[in-house]
């Protein structure tokens, strides 16, 4: 999973991604990572699910996700349909409290870009969800650009929803409780431990320090 460096790194390559494509699409990507959210959950973010103060933490509270599909399998007949959380009973929501660098980042793109009629922050230019194959593509673009050739060619990053597995297993690393890091996630706990507890890059030789520390006693 990459770090945090690595992750800000990301973010920022992603803004140079195109005119303006890449602009409007990374705080979306700075949701996955900083807030550990789904694409599709992303996707159907709304301001009115986000509490911005001027200073400190704040919180968005989930409530629907816009997951992508066949219009055929849609009820609304678009490429994208509103649903209910994952693993959650529909109508639950989910909170999640949010650090001061994704605050900002979201302050600032809703002043840019604004809001959809519906309070949805992500779109195209033409008030359009972002598909998958394009979001996607300038993820790919932005890991060319962030990462060396070495990077590139190995899984490090390799999909947009790894910004989520890698801000889970930060979370876990940092010695957040695993409860308190499903609920923020969305997960049980025994799905939590199996699938996100990564490791992150950079901490193979902090590992190895203290294995010969714990061998020399």
């Amino acid at each position: 999973m990459v770090n945090p460096a690595q992750a800000r790194a990301l973010l920022d390559a992603v803004t140079q991604v195109g005119r303006t494509r890449g602009l409007r699409m990374t705080a979306m990507f700075a949701c996955m990572y900083y807030a550990a959210l789904r694409p599709e959950e992303a996707s159907g973010l709304r301001r009115q699910n986000c509490d911005l103060p001027a200073e400190g933490w704040g919180l968005i509270t989930l409530e629907k996700a816009r997951p992508q599909a066949n219009k055929r399998r849609t009820n609304s007949g678009e490429t994208h349909d509103e649903r209910g959380l994952k693993h959650r009973a529909q109508g639950d929501t989910r909170e999640i409290p949010i650090p001061p660098v994704l605050v900002a980042i979201l302050r600032e793109h809703i002043e840019t870009y604004g809001t959809a009629k519906d309070g949805r922050l992500f779109r195209t230019s033409k008030g359009r969800p972002f598909s998958s194959s394009a979001y996607s593509a300038v993820w790919q673009e932005s890991r060319r650009l962030a990462f060396t050739v070495e990077q590139v060619v190995s899984p490090l990053a390799a999909r947009p929803y790894d910004l989520r597995h890698a801000a889970v297993s930060l979370w876990l690393n940092a010695g957040v409780p695993p409860t308190e890091v499903a609920q923020r996630a969305g997960h049980g706990v025994d799905v939590l431990l199996r699938v996100y507890a990564k490791c992150i890059e950079g901490q193979r030789a902090h590992a190895n320090g203290q294995i010969t520390k714990a061998l020399e006693l």
